[in-house]
């Protein structure tokens, strides 16, 4: 997952503008979701995007284009550091785009505001996409969007090593523990497995062993960060440190984490679908051959984290069916096939894993395999400053050796504080 930073004061204007929406509609269960015109598109439709996908949309539009001759796709790149922010001045000033690429942790923030237009009924099918990901436009009932593409975490582990120790992938809690404990002890790794000792965005290393354990976040409009599972789940994530399985330091930082794990110092972490590239890369001619990847280890169930993009239509759109046209078509599970050979962004639609280029890629299959069981974290407006909440109780359970179970009641105090803002 691309990591989206937003700057705070857009957090605040995008609160101001969902007080400003109690008026207006605030994108609850009962919005009504119009349909779409039969026919072609026409006329001008505007997009914005981020990252690569704004650099390389606008070509690749040509063929819908082509199947659509009077309609124009136009298509402004937007840097991921400013997008936030652009899209909160855009719905104050009503001078939205017709469609807009969002982060899947958007969805609430945005929905609250009574900007987006709910996913019209029968305008794509929802048993098409990964539920995980279908879940992540859906707010207090409504779905805001359609995903667009997706990405989840998997285990790296080094297979050299693990023939060394004796071990194979781990799929359980347990074997997990014994997995990182023969890496260090027989396989000659310093370390057996990396988790994110806290710091922004260790929410997302810690929520698969909690959703695996049964714990949710959130029930309904209150806060669950303070059960029995969580807390089970802190104390094993911490086992990891206390053990000195994992290191204490952040391995992200400047390519630490692939430096280790290509000299054999790291035996295994916790990533997405991009480290298959970057480590075939600079491991050089072979290495590829000498990791692989597995699927989160199970204890109620083997869940992980799933991120990604979304699409959605603004409610002052000019072109709303031109919008909704231009998504539907990127829906498409061929359209689906011909992104990812484009930009690699793996597809949200489940029919577009049957083609060869991701089935039969021993990697990308593993990926198409967990994405059947990951989840998201509730569409809610204040997301990021409870993820915040979770990331510093981690780091203390981490390095600090904090109590899981007092660690989990001040997530739970201070996320209660906070409020889910719906």
């Amino acid at each position: 997952m691309r990591t989206h930073r937003r700057l705070g004061t857009a957090a605040v204007l995008v609160a101001a503008l969902a007080l400003g929406a109690c008026g207006r509609d605030s994108g609850g269960g009962d919005d009504a979701a119009q349909p779409v015109a039969e026919g072609k598109a026409s006329g001008d439709i505007t997009v914005w995007a981020m990252g690569t996908e704004g650099e390389k949309l606008g070509a690749f539009a040509q063929e819908f284009m082509a199947e659509n001759p009077d309609a124009k796709v136009n298509v402004t790149a937007v840097p991921w550091d400013a997008a936030h922010q652009k899209i909160a001045s855009a719905i104050a000033g009503k001078q939205t785009p017709d469609v807009s690429m969002l982060g899947t942790t958007w969805m609430g923030e945005f929905a609250k505001t009574g900007a987006l237009d709910p996913t019209p009924d029968g305008s794509v099918e929802k048993g098409a996409f990964f539920p995980g990901a279908w879940d992540t436009t859906v707010v207090d009932g409504t779905s805001y969007g359609v995903p667009w593409y997706v990405e989840t975490r998997l285990i790296y582990y080094r297979k050299d090593l693990a023939a060394k120790a004796g071990v194979g992938a781990p799929t359980t809690w347990d074997e997990l523990k014994s997995f990182a404990i023969a890496m260090r002890d027989k396989g000659g790794a310093k370390w057996g497995m990396n988790l994110q000792p806290g710091g922004t965005g260790s929410w997302q290393s810690l929520m698969p062993f909690a959703w695996s354990n049964g714990a949710n976040l959130a029930d309904g409009g209150t806060f669950t960060l303070d059960s029995p599972q969580m807390t089970e789940a802190l104390a094993y994530y911490q086992s990891f440190f206390t053990e000195k399985l994992s290191p204490p330091t952040d391995l992200s930082l400047q390519g630490a984490l692939e430096q280790n794990f290509i000299n054999g110092t790291l035996a295994a972490f916790i990533s997405g679908p991009w480290h298959v590239g970057l480590l075939t890369e600079q491991g050089g001619a072979g290495f590829k051959d000498k990791f692989a990847v597995a699927q989160m280890p199970r204890k109620q169930s083997a869940t992980s984290f799933v991120g990604g993009s979304n699409l959605a239509v603004f409610k002052d759109a000019k072109n709303r069916d031109g919008a909704w046209k231009f998504v539907q078509w990127l829906s498409r599970p061929e359209v689906q096939i011909k992104w990812y050979k484009a930009v690699a962004d793996l597809p949200a639609v489940q029919g577009a894993w049957s083609d060869q280029s991701l089935s039969g890629d021993p990697f990308l299959s593993t990926f198409g395999e967990q994405l059947k069981d990951a989840k998201s974290p509730p569409a809610i407006p204040t997301w990021e400053q409870v993820a915040a909440v979770i990331d510093g109780e981690v780091e203390k359970v981490a390095k600090s050796g904090e109590d899981p179970a007092a660690a989990a009641k001040a997530m739970q105090q201070r996320a209660s504080g906070i409020g889910t803002g719906t």
